[in-house]
């Protein structure tokens, strides 16, 4: 399969080969629609033309949106690199996924459901509401997402405020492996850094403060050049922001990271790289101009994503040598 400005992929490229995409509109061999492939977890579909492709990324809360898929490059020397928060920067995807299944526990009334391994690559790496309708058509149709949200949170509050006074979770945020000596050496070189998560502020700040604080680096908003969050959570009678029907796999959070945040134009987005270890996050990168480089360890393979990524690492170090051009 060849897509014009995406790539070429074999049989075991871990996208899928379809007919017909899911939006019953476009076919192969009509109105000039060559190849169609879905990413292995069928959130995103890649409709390939002559000369251009559309990648038409799919919503569970009925939303869908098509894009247009640009060339990347990875030209030197780099100037940013944008960084997921959760697996790439923090570990903590383990106790996010935890939380959802406890909010499907309350919703059954079961408070011993569990979530089964092929749940993963749907309850991380998109938004809350993503993750939460997922689980709600699987699990236990019928029920309303306004009442998952009420549990989310519910449990989310509890544990986070366990965690802030010392008897919750100790394993719940970690910092990745030498994430210190990797944001340290890419500031001594000049590269400007930005963080991007899909997380609600609420729950994505304590993060990376607790991975700070773990570090002795101090705050992070006084160390990264840009941090963009999914904002804060719409609930009735507060003012919430936009976030849940923009999250990842679409661009916007890391467009506006790169281009807002950082103030890099379009027109330099070869010298942008971008960190991921999930495979809404590979594909919200791609589709936002820049190389994703993927960080083993997420749902990247299994989501059919990874020949999306430029390349794979195991960790940031891995992912220093080649932003730098250091010699293995």
């Amino acid at each position: 399969m060849r897509f014009p400005d995406l790539g070429e992929f074999g049989p075991d490229s871990g996208l899928i080969q379809r007919d017909r995409a899911g939006d019953g509109v476009h076919a192969v061999g009509r109105d000039g629609v060559r190849q169609i492939a879905a990413t292995g977890d069928g959130k995103i579909e890649f409709i390939g033309y002559a000369d251009y492709t559309l990648a038409l990324v799919h919503s569970s809360l009925g939303y869908p949106a098509y894009y247009p898929v640009r060339p990347i490059e990875l030209r030197r020397p780099v100037k940013a690199v944008l960084m997921d928060l959760d697996g790439t920067s923090v570990h903590s995807e383990s106790f996010w996924i935890w939380i959802i299944q406890m909010t499907i526990a309350s919703l059954l009334a079961n408070p011993g459901f569990e979530l089964e391994a092929s749940d993963l690559p749907y309850v991380s790496g998109h938004s809350v509401s993503e993750h939460l309708q997922y689980g709600i058509a699987k699990y236990c149709p019928g029920h309303s997402l306004d009442d998952a949200r009420r549990f989310y949170f519910e449990h989310t509050h509890r544990e986070m405020q366990a965690i802030l006074d010392g008897h919750g979770r100790q394993d719940a945020f970690q910092p990745a492996p030498g994430l210190k000596e990797f944001l340290l050496e890419l500031k001594s070189a000049g590269v400007r850094i930005a963080l991007v998560t899909s997380g609600l502020y609420e729950k994505a700040y304590p993060e990376i403060l607790s991975a700070f604080q773990t570090l002795g680096m101090g705050r992070p908003e006084d160390f990264y050049d840009a941090i963009i969050t999914a904002g804060f959570p719409l609930r009735r009678g507060e003012v919430g922001t936009m976030g849940e029907l923009a999250p990842k796999p679409h661009p916007w959070l890391y467009a506006e990271a790169c281009r807002v945040g950082l103030g890099i134009p379009f027109e330099e987005r070869f010298h942008v790289v971008g960190l991921e270890d999930s495979g809404a996050g590979v594909c919200s990168i791609r589709l936002a101009g820049f190389t994703p480089i993927g960080i083993a360890g997420g749902n990247i393979v299994e989501s059919g994503t990874a020949a999306l990524c430029s390349q794979m690492c195991d960790q940031l170090p891995s992912a220093l040598q080649i932003i730098l051009n250091i010699p293995s």
